[in-house]
């Protein structure tokens, strides 16, 4: 069983959009579920900063790479703006290898510093995260209300330089 990462191309989109579809949870997003038919490229996420895992031939997770705020005295900065793995697919290292690959090109584009922002009670990213070498800036008590229950909004950033 072999695992690659790869830039995205268009052709990845249904694949794409279909694994948005099967890993969406509440412990994940607090925006609701994207609707079926939803297209994953937009003028907000091109091609270009998304990451994929191949498993074996098959569309396995991506990891999105956002530029932060627009300005000039933030372009040192890079954002993971989406991290998803096949449910199938999962305890294989994949996500692991996608975040080490988006800091990779959060470097090779100039980056010095990559965020993230992932919910307090998703136990499994954060240790992902953290194993990538991610630390907790700071943490927005309750900023979310998710089934009922108040979550915290954790942001996590890596140094570069």
């Amino acid at each position: 069983m072999t695992t690659t990462i790869r830039t995205a191309h268009a052709g990845d989109e249904a694949a794409l959009a279909k694994l948005d579809e099967r890993t969406w949870t509440a412990t994940v997003s607090p925006a609701p579920p994207p609707p079926p038919g939803t297209p994953f490229f937009d003028e907000g996420c091109r091609p270009e900063d998304v990451l994929v895992a191949e498993h074996d031939g098959a569309v396995a997770g991506y990891v999105r790479l956002n530029v932060g705020f627009g300005i000039p005295a933030h372009a040192h900065v890079r954002v993971i703006g989406g991290l998803a793995v096949d449910p199938d697919r999962r305890r294989l290292g994949i996500a692991r290898r996608l975040v080490d690959a988006a800091v990779a090109e959060a470097r090779a584009r100039g980056a010095r510093k990559v965020t993230l922002r992932v919910l307090g009670h998703n136990t499994a990213a954060r240790r992902v995260y953290e194993a990538c070498g991610f630390v907790v800036e700071g943490v927005l008590r309750a900023e979310f209300r998710v089934d009922g229950h108040d979550v915290d909004d954790v942001l996590m950033a890596r140094s570069l330089a």
